[in-house]
């Protein structure tokens, strides 16, 4: 156990956690929604630091983050516990499991420097949070994030984006990338399938990118329940309204957990929400799940030049031209400065 960051004591020994949006009030021997956190005689503890449940090299676009060093490897790490109760959550044995085995918190006990040994090791460019809500980790995030820093790696965040404005405030300063899943776009979606709300995930997408983080965002397709024209539109205009440049992955639903009465998404649905998304203005628009779309594919937004060829999480070509012996990072036909981190491990 290590004592929580973001909390505030509150009269009769309650606690008020402001890590995420839920901001809840706990009383004495008892948790926060997101099942790892605890007040103990009116001090908040973070159950999970160093209790890691996965820990394992990845493709940096599985994550997925496309403009942000295409063809590298990131260090995936992760602890039990999320702060939403997704229905269609993919990793719901270890994202509900102290809910499901009476509070049990599980994992191999590891230090920061050992998770960064770890990610050298594997010849990683950074290190990603993620597999959960990597927000409920925060304390142990963090530390990794700092050390990772001075070994020269970089930091993202796979994230639901319901974290606070005063969390985003300090990790900023180590984060390097973020992708946000925007599940759609009520309330009514968030309250009923992820037990959440709408408006804290738009604010993160907006500050982080305010901050200088560099932000992707995801939406899920499941048929019937977000992915109307009207509400793919929505999106889309969110997005363009933080920065056009914010690239747009649009991804396949398959059956999972709590949501296995909803069909697969259609290529064809993919298709369309690609196609709103370039209508309403994002430069960036990508089908995921579905490899060999030719929707995986960067292009230019000027002339409309291949510029990455992509196949699941593999790249297959980087025509991304160096600028002055520097990071790639422009159309080599054009010549237009394309947004996003490309420096190291890139594949040409």
């Amino acid at each position: 156990m290590k004592k929580a960051s973001f909390y505030k004591k509150e009269d009769e020994g309650k606690v008020k956690c402001s890590l995420c949006s839920h901001r809840c009030l706990i009383k004495t021997g008892k948790r926060g929604i997101c099942g790892v956190r605890e007040n103990l005689e009116g001090d908040l503890y973070s159950l999970v630091y160093g209790k890691v449940v996965s820990e394992i090299p990845d493709p940096i676009e599985k994550k997925p983050l496309f403009h942000f060093l295409p063809g590298s490897i990131t260090y995936s790490i992760s602890t039990v516990g999320c702060n939403f109760k997704c229905k269609h959550c993919q990793n719901w044995q270890i994202s509900q499991c102290p809910h499901l085995h009476n509070g049990e918190i599980i994992g191999n006990d590891r230090t920061p420097e050992e998770i960064i040994s770890g990610a050298l090791s594997s010849g990683a460019k950074s290190i990603s949070y993620t597999y959960v809500e990597p927000t409920i980790f925060y304390e142990f995030a963090y530390d990794c994030a700092r050390l990772a820093k001075q070994q020269g790696l970089k930091n993202c965040f796979v994230s639901n984006g319901f974290m606070t404005e005063e969390v985003i405030k300090e990790l900023s300063k180590v984060l390097d990338a973020i992708n946000i899943d925007l599940k759609a776009f009520t309330d009514k979606f968030y309250k009923e399938i992820c037990g959440a709300r709408l408006q804290p995930v738009l604010d993160s997408i907006e500050n982080m990118y305010k901050a200088g983080v560099w932000v992707e965002v995801t939406t899920l397709l499941i048929p019937g329940l977000n992915d109307s024209k009207e509400e793919l539109k929505a999106i889309a205009k969110f997005i363009y309204s933080v920065s056009p440049d914010i690239p747009w992955h649009v991804t396949a639903f398959y059956p999972t957990y709590k949501l296995l009465e909803c069909p697969p998404t259609t290529a064809e649905t993919l298709q369309m929400a690609r196609d709103i998304g370039l209508e309403q203005g994002l430069k960036f628009v990508y089908e995921g799940n579905v490899p060999g779309s030719g929707g995986e594919n960067t292009t230019c937004p000027e002339c409309g030049a291949l510029l990455i060829e992509r196949m699941g999480f593999r790249i297959l070509k980087n025509n991304l031209k160096a600028e002055n012996n520097g990071p790639r990072g422009s159309c080599p036909k054009c010549g237009l400065k394309i947004p996003g981190v490309w420096g190291g491990g890139d594949v040409s």
